[in-house]
């Protein structure tokens, strides 16, 4: 017992049940007065012991003996001390821990809570009266016990502070750089992940009323109400794009932070929004400066970067941006992705490395198209003659002159790959020589599509129409000749020959003309003389 807790002695005669009681009761300190009431309650104040006894209501001088004493003992404390104790103060959202309140010393208690925050003064929460609680907000939790009516309470716990934090999900993306008809993967991972989770995947948007470089986010479609798979495929990507993606669960619903966006690029050029880089070469010592220009349908834009693997940022941050020109004073030791962004597009993407090495490879930027020319080239730091050169392709020797440029006339698939370049016991870092098709893309198909069907239905009517032609011209002839069985000749016919033409194309149509044996007085015949050595 605790000093001011109530407690409620009772007196009960045995026997005898008929019989209307009076009881009194003894404390170690004085004697109560009889009362009709069998239970007596106090406030202890003072450990000793406890006895009662009882008499008729109609006999004043007779009783019971007293009763077989109890013993209350007090507490040196005047209140118990609650101990609050939770499994984890930290959880990410979503997730939840279990609070336990206790006092030790007794039996008998019930609990309840309290909750405050830096912005919100304490309040009770409702539930937990066995001592357990589960919570998934964070904040400043204490709790107490309390029994007996009216009730009797404990010192309140210590605070517990439990912090949620809301984790930054990382995506990832896969290929990060596109290739015709393949599909790109996003995944989203959560740190420490654990079951419930739904995922939500984003397009980014430029914003460029933030130049540090601010994205919204558009929902994919079938986002809206999150996937259960942490991944999810996207088809017919043709250009550069970036993605985020966030996580969610629970009810009500809390969510992750949104990812860092990640990039999936593209390095054909589109024509409304392109990049190109002065000089055009990938490889560029830490000396070298380096200006990316962008162009295409916008009034506004902005130069990104990806510094391998996963670090994003803005011309801002390295360069001074010039109109629509980002100007790099010097190249940074490293190996980048750069690419324009206006408010709607994406521009095709270039990877530049910087290089503190002695000898860096000449190799375009961007793509080159099947059936081109390209020129590779090696370059010293400080020297511009160099001796006997080896261009290498995917570790392979393919020249060796002493000239510093390799030229491929005509590229083709095969020529694809990693190259490099040594001279003079130096080699250069490697970069990729990318090959595109020269074969016309999807987007002229429809006009395929239409132009086939009718090449192809002009090619069957032709000949039948020369068939009706020849038919109908076989006919006239008939009936000239039959008029001009009882016609004089003219002179000039006689002197006139028939000449066929050939037109060009699969059908043979040939063109009756009547012409003059005087070429040299008729130009009407000299003019077409002129179109059949042209044709011919």
């Amino acid at each position: 017992m605790f000093r001011g807790e109530t407690i409620t002695l009772t007196c009960e005669v045995q026997g005898d049940e008929g019989v209307q009681w009076m009881y009194q009761w003894r404390t170690p300190q004085s004697q109560t007065s009889w009362r009709n009431n069998k239970d007596w309650t106090i406030t202890a104040s003072i450990t000793g012991e406890y006895s009662c006894k009882s008499r008729s209501i109609y006999d004043s001088y007779s009783s019971t003996n007293w009763s077989e004493n109890v013993t209350l003992s007090l507490s040196a404390s005047d209140k118990p001390g609650a101990r609050l104790t939770a499994g984890t103060t930290t959880v990410s959202v979503g997730d939840n821990v279990t609070l336990i309140c206790s006092v030790d010393e007794s039996a008998g208690w019930k609990y309840e809570w309290f909750r405050r925050t830096s912005n919100i003064s304490e309040y009770r929460i409702y539930g937990g009266e066995n001592g357990e609680i589960r919570v998934s907000q964070g904040g400043i939790y204490s709790c107490r016990g309390f029994r007996g009516e009216p009730a009797f309470y404990s010192d309140t716990s210590d605070e517990v502070t439990i912090n949620i934090t809301q984790p930054e999900p990382v995506l990832r993306v896969s290929p990060r750089w596109l290739s015709p008809g393949s599909s790109v993967t996003l995944s989203c991972e959560v740190e420490h992940e654990s079951a419930g989770w739904s995922f939500y995947w984003y397009k980014a948007v430029p914003d460029l009323s933030h130049k540090s470089g601010s994205y919204s986010y558009e929902l994919l479609p079938a986002s809206s109400n999150g996937t259960a798979d942490n991944s999810y495929i996207i088809h017919g990507q043709t250009h550069t794009a970036g993605y985020v993606c966030r996580a969610g669960r629970g009810e009500p619903h809390v969510y992750t932070l949104y990812s860092q966006p990640h990039f999936v690029w593209s390095g054909d050029l589109h024509p409304s929004a392109s990049l190109s880089v002065s000089p055009d070469r990938v490889q560029h010592f830490t000396s070298d400066s380096v200006s990316l220009t962008c162009e295409g349908n916008s009034a506004e834009w902005r130069v990104g970067s990806f510094l391998l693997p996963d670090l994003l940022s803005f011309c801002s941050d390295w360069g001074t941006m010039n109109g629509s020109t980002c100007h790099v004073q010097k190249i940074q030791s490293s190996n980048a992705v750069f690419w324009c962004e206006s408010g709607s597009a994406f521009s095709n993407a270039v990877n530049i490395t910087g290089h503190y090495d002695d000898l860096i490879l000449l190799s375009p930027v961007h793509p080159v198209t099947e059936g081109h020319s390209v020129t590779l080239g090696c370059k010293w730091r400080t020297e511009n003659l160099l001796s006997k050169v080896f261009f290498y392709q995917n570790d392979t020797l393919i020249q060796s002159e002493s000239r510093v440029e390799m030229i491929i006339p005509a590229v083709s698939k095969s020529h694809e790959g990693f190259y490099k370049c040594q001279s003079s016991g130096k080699e250069s870092p490697q970069s990729w020589l990318a090959v595109t098709s020269s074969r016309p893309d999807s987007s002229s198909l429809p006009v395929l599509l239409i132009v086939g069907p009718v090449c192809v239905f002009l090619l069957m009517i032709f000949p039948l129409m020369f068939y009706l032609y020849k038919k109908s011209k076989d006919s006239t002839s008939i009936r000239s000749d039959e008029q001009n069985q009882n016609k004089v000749p003219d002179e000039n016919d006689a002197e006139q020959n028939t000449y066929g033409s050939l037109l060009h194309g699969d059908v043979a149509l040939y063109e009756s003309l009547r012409v003059h044996e005087d070429t040299e007085n008729n130009p009407d015949y000299a003019n077409i003389g002129n179109l059949r050595g042209f044709g011919g």
